[in-house]
């Protein structure tokens, strides 16, 4: 299976509750359907990326990673890679890649949707759009700094960053939802 056919067959599996989400979904399939190049990062109209948002073992905290382009606290993921078989193996691994948590759990289908401007590695501005999941550390799992990373750090769910956006956000009230 391609990671085109992937994207298509997770957000076509995928019933989010929120309307708003929803519109997402089928915006996302839209653009999946117009570009079969949409989970590369060459994409420049814009481009699929996959993260995840990386709970401890408890569900009760969330996994972030200082981002240096950015300067913002923001959960673990990044770009698909034309070798990534699935979407899900995409955040995935860039979870593991970022975390340096070996076995993270991760459900198989998306918690939310986000879309944002970003100007990255092309070079000129774009948008990602992000399909976001969450994944699970084993218990007692500690986290190492990648060089993707100025820092990492372990934020209660009720307590994330104050500059945390609203992609985070979203994706972290779904995500203590979802665990409770």
């Amino acid at each position: 299976m391609s990671l085109h056919r992937s994207a298509i067959d997770t957000l076509n599996a995928w019933r989010p509750a929120d309307p708003a989400q929803e519109s997402m979904r089928h915006a996302l399939l839209a653009f999946l359907d117009a570009n079969p190049k949409a989970c590369l990062r060459e994409s420049v109209p814009g481009h699929i990326t996959a993260s995840a948002l990386v709970l401890d073992h408890d569900g009760t905290h969330a996994l972030l990673t200082l981002h240096p382009r950015f300067q913002r606290w923001l959960q673990l993921g990044g770009h698909c890679e034309p070798e990534d078989p699935t979407l899900v193996a995409a955040a995935l691994r860039e979870a593991t890649e970022e975390s340096g948590i070996e076995g993270l759990t991760i459900d198989e289908l998306p918690t939310a949707i986000h879309v944002h401007p970003v100007t990255c590695s092309l070079g000129v501005p774009t948008r990602h759009l992000d399909v976001q999941f969450v994944a699970r550390a084993p218990e007692g799992a500690r986290a190492q700094r990648s060089d993707e990373s100025l820092d990492l750090r372990w934020w209660p769910l009720d307590a994330l960053p104050d500059d945390s956006d609203f992609g985070l956000t979203q994706l972290a009230t779904l995500a203590s939802v979802h665990s409770a």
